[in-house]
């Protein structure tokens, strides 16, 4: 071992410690690739691993992909940058590294490691974004091609199928805009945009707009719009998007229950938070979908999705509101019985509620 790597031993606690404190892990193997230094993080990586060798006593060897790269880089002299998936010793998602190795002299090798898992997490997250919003852009602007090309043609042949397809073409292309005007709407909750300040907001006001705009569609059904519980409550955020988020949950309540039925917002306080529940009488949710209903495009029940106009967006935008606003959003349901879905929101400032954070992106789970 060269006289600088045993005086960075001998140092005691002083360079140890900055070693361990560091987030990024470092290692360095000698000309047999046998580790001489190495710090907490490269342990935790996975870097280094204990093995038992011809005594009683555990010695370090540095992990198979590691020496193979320490390898090429003392046989070239060259600095490699790789990013690696190392597998992790409990089950679960690979460790993503991206790794820099060097070459020193003496055949020794210097590695660094930072953990991008997370970065490699929100990469994957964007790519699936970006193919559904590929996938559903498809399906309207497809159908509105094929749709106009069977009005021109039916224009003076068929009076009455022009017109049924003029009203598909209406159908399509409001489900086109709704899902672009919520696309970028998903996108300012995400950080986008700087979230505007938080104020104190009368939860009544919030109910009797959702209640007035979600009057026609109702009606149309024959459905009973019903409010309970306690007025006069307050809740500290953004008005706009706490009504976008009430407005969503009303309208899904409509869409998913069948004519003659009822539909009910409950608020009411509970140790410094304020829950408004939307009640339906509808179809209910599987149980094997409850924990996948509020990511991105993602649909229980596709062919009642499509039938209803829905987008898929609506529940991801709801708990991103919820989210930003220092609260969270919950649902339980029952087939063939109904759903209730709460939203649960401080009803007064918080450190969470003040700062307003940018919500953490929905992936197959949130």
């Amino acid at each position: 071992m060269d006289w600088k790597f045993r005086q960075a031993k001998s140092e005691g606690p002083a360079v140890t410690d900055i070693l361990d404190a560091l987030q990024v892990g470092v290692l360095v193997l000698d000309e047999g690739d046998h580790p001489v230094l190495a710090n907490a993080a490269a342990r935790e990586m996975g870097l280094v691993r204990q093995r038992q060798g011809g005594t009683a006593e555990p010695t370090e060897e540095a992990h198979t992909i590691v020496r193979t790269l320490a390898g090429q880089v003392r046989r070239t002299g060259i600095t490699r940058v790789v990013e690696l998936d190392l597998p992790r010793l409990t089950h679960g998602e690979p460790l993503g590294v991206n790794v820099r190795a060097s070459a020193l002299d003496g055949g020794r090798v210097a590695i660094e490691a930072a953990d991008v898992t997370e970065a490699h997490r929100v990469a994957r997250v964007r790519r699936d974004f970006v193919a559904n919003v590929s996938h559903e852009l498809k399906t309207p602007v497809g159908a509105l091609q094929l749709l106009a090309e069977a009005l021109l043609d039916a224009t003076d042949k068929d009076p009455a199928a022009a017109i049924r397809f003029a009203e598909r073409i209406k159908h399509e292309s409001s489900r086109l805009g709704r899902l672009v005007s919520e696309l970028l709407e998903l996108s300012r909750l995400q950080g986008a945009e700087p979230l505007p300040e938080p104020e104190p907001v009368d939860v009544d006001k919030i109910t009797a707009e959702v209640l007035d705009r979600a009057k026609t569609p109702a009606s149309a059904k024959e459905i009973d719009l019903r409010f309970t519980g306690v007025r006069g409550l307050k809740v500290y955020g953004n008005e706009n998007q706490l009504v976008t988020a009430v407005a969503n949950l009303v309208e899904n309540a409509i869409a998913y229950s069948p004519e003659h039925t009822a539909v009910t917002v409950a608020t009411s306080e509970d140790n410094g938070y304020v829950e408004i529940a939307v009640i339906d009488q509808g179809i209910g949710i599987e149980p094997r979908d409850l924990d996948r209903i509020f990511e991105r495009f993602y649909r229980a029940d596709r062919a009642r999705s499509r039938a209803t106009g829905g987008t898929g967006l609506g529940l991801a935008i709801v708990k991103h509101i919820s989210t930003n606003h220092g609260g969270r959003v919950t649902v339980a349901s029952t087939v063939g019985v109904g759903s209730t879905f709460t939203l649960r929101l401080p009803s007064r400032p918080t450190e969470a509620a003040l700062t307003l954070p940018p919500s953490v992106e929905i992936g197959g789970a949130p």
